[in-house]
């Protein structure tokens, strides 16, 4: 007698699909914003004019503040190496608009609220932008670093100077890019991004030691030009990289950077929850 063996097929599951939860922990977070960033840096080689003119700029600016003014400008050092960190540290923060320009454009066209609408950190999206413009904006500055070099100018510190420089330029940038993605999501569209994000930051500049000696300055306006955090910023490069002491501005300098991050951070992830609902 042969035994006959049933074979059951499992049964089949009608009920509705299980929603899935957004993954946790910090290393999520970092993995969704770096995804978010490698969108935004895709996106650079199919515009690639925007950063051609993002680095003409700069240049512009050396070739002009160099041969216009070196000769007409009293400093304490020679006019090239005076002059040069403040255009980097001007740069590096003007290239943070971009960040606003993106966040509202992002916004205009409904692609936050379709990423919001995918299992990610909603935070992620605004870091993955802020990263994305450091990324963009080292290479502006690697072009510039190159042509200023091109017109005599030289690090005359050590090479640990140098980078802690430059690395505090680019906290400078990182958390204005914050100051910027507020902006971004409280206009009411690019143009006006782009107006109010440069707006702002050209007192913040030029009142400030990046192009002259405060001490020559009207005497009103010093007191705001010795305490601008922008003057603190650029005192402190300037210093590292022309090897004599920064004194406390370094640490002033990194403080401003850290504060400014932290609470526009808070700001800018509140107005992004309110801006994006619906």
């Amino acid at each position: 007698m042969t035994a006959v063996t049933e074979t059951r097929a499992d049964p089949i599951d009608l009920g509705p699909a299980r929603i899935e939860e957004p993954p946790t922990g910090f290393i999520w977070v970092i993995k969704d914003s770096w995804t978010e960033a490698t969108r935004h840096l895709r996106a650079v080689p199919r515009n690639p004019e925007l950063l051609v003119f993002a680095t003409i700029q700069p240049i512009m600016f050396i070739v002009l503040f160099v041969y216009v003014f070196r000769g007409s400008v009293q400093v304490p050092i020679d006019y090239v190496q005076y002059v040069i960190p403040g255009i980097f540290a001007q740069t590096v923060l003007f290239n943070s608009a971009f960040t606003g320009v993106g966040v509202a454009d992002d916004l205009s066209k409904g692609i936050i609220d379709r990423l919001r609408s995918l299992p990610m950190y909603p935070s992620a999206v605004l870091i993955g932008r802020t990263v994305s413009d450091i990324v963009r904006n080292v290479v502006t500055f690697a072009v510039m670093l190159a042509v200023a070099f091109a017109i005599g100018f030289r690090f005359q510190g050590t090479v640990m100077g140098a980078v802690a420089a430059t690395g505090l330029m680019f906290l400078f940038s990182y958390a204005f890019s914050w100051i910027q993605a507020l902006i971004g999501l409280s206009v009411g569209s690019v143009e006006a991004a782009n107006s109010a994000g440069f707006i702002w930051m050209f007192p913040l500049t030029f009142v400030s030691s990046a192009f002259v000696d405060v001490s020559h300055m009207v005497s009103w306006l010093r007191p705001f030009a010795r305490n601008n955090p922008f003057t603190i910023l650029t005192n402190a490069c300037r210093a590292l990289y022309n090897g004599y002491p920064a004194g406390s501005d370094a640490w002033v300098a990194l403080a401003w950077a850290l504060g400014i991050t932290v609470v526009f951070a808070l700001l800018t992830t509140r107005k992004f929850a309110q801006s994006t609902s619906s």
